[in-house]
């Protein structure tokens, strides 16, 4: 009888137990999938330069680390809180109305982590010249890590690699088809001497002279419109540096855009440049060809930044007549 009593008792407590384990286990399943929904619901996983982050399905406090992504992502109706800046570069106009209430979080090499974490940010999006800070950057709210390397993407490339983490691929799409109506309009403008006359790109900084190349963002909308380059800027590089005053014809052509990044040290070079013997014989000065062009001509991997190109091609080589070449 006890023996009876004592199997009773254990199968009473076998069985109690049996339940509240049953009931904890299905509290967890129904927890693990409250959370899941939640997460379906308020993020979505991006796949980026080092891996995949959950951000926000719609970020309301966006920080940039680049100018260029900063420039894109208003162009793509996403507002950020703050950016870095470039000191002393000037950016294109149609920008600038743009940037009144973004606040300014460090040097582009250099941001303000202690800055960053006090806007509380809901999405940052780094880069891969900034991989030292990437853990960092990652305590403070979610990160994503567009890949940098040099000589950069394109900026095609680049805009749509930013809308495809902001899920803004439409609006992308029709900033590029946008472009290209552009890119035809001065085709038809230029007419033949789109094919006649040779276009050089070069700047001058701290007693530097450099040419920009085919690869850079200049060149290639250059090269979307057909217009021919100089011999020494032909080719797939990003740009060539430290061009001696000997070599200076390497910069001419029928018509130089001459980049200023705005500095007041690059002034005093610009004018003792200008004032130069072997400046005087290039084939542009001479025919009163040279354009001075601002630093968005060198930073230019932002959609404002090619739409200003676009708009001085078309005032300098459309509106304004030209010589005889």
């Amino acid at each position: 009888m006890k023996l009876f009593l004592r199997r009773l008792v254990y199968l009473f407590l076998l069985g109690i137990s049996t339940f509240v384990i049953a009931s904890a286990c299905g509290q967890d399943v129904d927890r693990s999938i409250v959370n899941s929904n939640q997460t379906a619901n308020n993020c979505r996983i991006v796949q980026h330069a080092i891996g995949e982050t959950c951000i926000p399905r719609n970020p309301q406090r966006v920080i940039t680390l680049r100018t260029d992504h900063l420039a894109n992502s208003l162009a793509l109706d996403v507002q950020p809180i703050a950016s870095v800046f470039v000191e002393g570069l000037t950016p294109p106009k149609s920008l600038q109305s743009k940037m009144d209430t973004i606040e300014l979080v460090g040097a582009i090499n250099n941001p303000n982590l202690e800055k960053i974490s006090l806007l509380k940010p809901d999405l940052i999006i780094s880069n891969s010249r900034l991989e030292m800070i990437n853990e960092r950057l990652s305590s403070i709210a979610p990160t994503v890590i567009l890949d940098l390397p040099y000589p950069p993407p394109s900026w095609k490339e680049q805009l749509v690699s930013l809308a495809k983490l902001l899920d803004q691929e439409d609006n992308s799409q029709q900033l590029i088809d946008d472009y290209w109506q552009r890119i035809e309009k001065l085709k038809q403008a230029l007419g033949p001497r789109r094919n006649q006359i040779e276009v050089s790109v070069a700047g001058a900084s701290s007693d530097e002279i450099w040419a920009y190349g085919e690869k850079h963002f200049p060149g290639q909308v250059l090269n979307d419109i057909g217009l021919k380059r100089p011999s020494a800027q032909r080719g797939n590089f990003f740009y060539i540096s430290n061009i001696s005053k000997e070599k200076i014809s390497d910069i001419d052509g029928d018509i130089l855009f001459f980049v200023s990044l705005g500095k007041e040290q690059d002034k005093e070079v610009l004018n003792k440049l200008t004032k130069d013997s072997l400046w005087q014989n290039l084939k542009a000065v001479q025919n009163n060809q040279v354009f001075f062009v601002d630093g968005y001509w060198h930073d230019s991997a932002g959609i404002f930044a090619i739409n200003a190109i676009l708009d001085d091609l078309e005032k300098y080589l459309v509106s304004m007549p030209q010589p005889n070449t």
